[in-house]
């Protein structure tokens, strides 16, 4: 993935200014700065929250435009934000599963999509119930349930955005080590 020359102005502030990005397959890529340096704004446009003024991404060789998160999950490529994007309310499954809901006879399948969280969270190596409420889990393990949604949307690049702000020591070493894991499975991270 390649972002070249992204020109990104709001009224009086010129947030990018020819910015350039490439990733590489298997690869962790820290993108650092100041505040307001632009970081997020350049990661929005990938995703397609927000659009360029000027520039290009190619992906696989590809130039791409994304007008919207969907277009971008449907490539493979997912954001989380660092405030998390959840409802504490509904299960750990039904949030990694939520507008991709499993039916049967018409009817939301719940125990199928926790099957299936299970699956998933068994070949990431992360220990989450997924029958429990999402609100009774700590911010870390919720984070784990949002980067196991993002693979279950078969993502190849994953953006964290700030992903250790909220996390304790040892939250932190588990994100890490879920991040190595994934990194040798070929997924990209930033």
């Amino acid at each position: 993935l390649v972002m070249k020359g992204v020109v990104k102005t709001f009224p009086g502030v010129k947030a990018l200014d020819h910015a350039q990005l490439e990733l590489r397959p298997g690869k962790v890529m820290a993108l650092m700065g100041e505040n307001g340096a632009g970081k997020s704004t350049l990661m929005k446009i990938l995703c397609g929250i927000k659009s360029l003024d000027s520039g290009k991404i190619e992906y696989f060789g590809k130039e791409v435009i994304f007008n919207n998160i969907a277009e971008s999950q449907n490539a493979g490529i997912s954001i989380i934000h660092q405030e998390l994007n959840m409802m504490p309310h509904l299960t750990v499954a039904q949030n990694i599963y939520i507008g991709r809901e499993e039916q049967r006879f018409g009817f939301i399948d719940d125990s199928q999509m926790i099957q299936n969280a299970k699956m998933l969270f068994k070949r990431l190596n992360i220990n989450i119930d997924p029958s429990v409420r999402l609100g009774s889990l700590t911010v870390g393990k919720q984070q784990m349930v949002e980067i196991a949604k993002a693979i279950s949307f078969n993502s190849k690049i994953l953006i964290l955005d700030e992903p250790t702000a909220a996390l304790t020591a040892s939250e932190v070493n588990e994100l890490f080590k879920i991040m190595r894991e994934l990194k040798e499975k070929g997924i990209w991270f930033v």
